[in-house]
């Protein structure tokens, strides 16, 4: 329960509304509302506020983009004790992808408090959602600090809108994941057939695939479909994603 002096501050706030509105869905009210109100302000929405700034969530979005891998890993390093390196990248990347930070955006109402221009776009960016999320969660870094930003993420987020047991079953398609990335970073990217197996007699596809015409991988294997999500995996591991 907060405090009364804390109830009687948020009463009488101008930004009652929007202080009701995150007890709600977060579970306390926030203490520093100007970084709630950022962490849902859109690029396409922000005003430039020195060269090249502009007052925007993306430096919220890096910053809790941080903080949720980070408290994902220590949650998958201790929840899975004896399982190796590789396991564990495949279960926080499953976990922290643009599509599960997006349906938990959706999942907590965050896509009801984005302020975005649409005119800019037609539409809304497909990762908005998403990076509203991050944005949150820097601001909650911010706003109280790592551990409660931890227990937010454990309690509220992990334990409500994370199935483990289907993250752990459910393959990733990495070609999805990483044209979703080329497609926001604006990146020239072309999956090249180099051997055909159709005209083979291994039947086996060689392909290749290429970022702003540099290599980031080649796969070999008897299905096409199969090649490209290993070669889209083998590039979402070099470049991060």
């Amino acid at each position: 329960m907060p405090s009364f002096s804390k109830q009687i501050r948020v009463y009488f706030s101008p930004e009652k509304k929007l202080h009701d509105s995150l007890r709600n869905i977060l579970g306390f009210y926030p203490g520093n509302i100007s970084l709630y109100k950022l962490a849902f302000r859109h690029s396409s929405a922000a005003q430039q506020i020195k060269k090249g700034v502009k007052d925007s969530n993306e430096r919220l979005e890096f910053l809790g983009d941080s903080v949720i891998g980070t408290v994902v890993a220590d949650y998958l390093f201790k929840k899975f004790p004896y399982k190796d390196e590789g396991f564990l990248t495949k279960m926080r990347s499953k976990m922290v992808s643009r599509a599960k930070h997006n349906q938990i955006a959706v999942k907590l109402g965050l896509n009801n408090f984005i302020e975005a221009n649409n005119d800019r776009f037609g539409t809304k960016p497909s990762s908005i959602n998403g990076d509203a999320y991050e944005a949150l969660i820097g601001a909650i870094y911010l706003d109280k600090g790592y551990k409660f930003a931890q227990k937010f993420i454990l309690t509220r987020i992990i334990n409500v809108h994370i199935d483990m047991d289907e993250v752990e079953t459910k393959e990733v398609d990495f070609k999805s994941k990483f044209i979703e990335w080329a497609q926001k970073e604006r990146k020239e990217f072309k999956f090249e057939t180099l051997v055909d197996g159709t005209t083979v007699p291994d039947k086996q596809f060689v392909l290749q695939l290429t970022v702003d015409n540099e290599v980031v991988g080649t796969a070999q294997h008897i299905s096409k479909k199969r090649a490209e999500q290993m070669i889209a995996e083998q590039a979402c591991a070099l470049l991060e994603i």
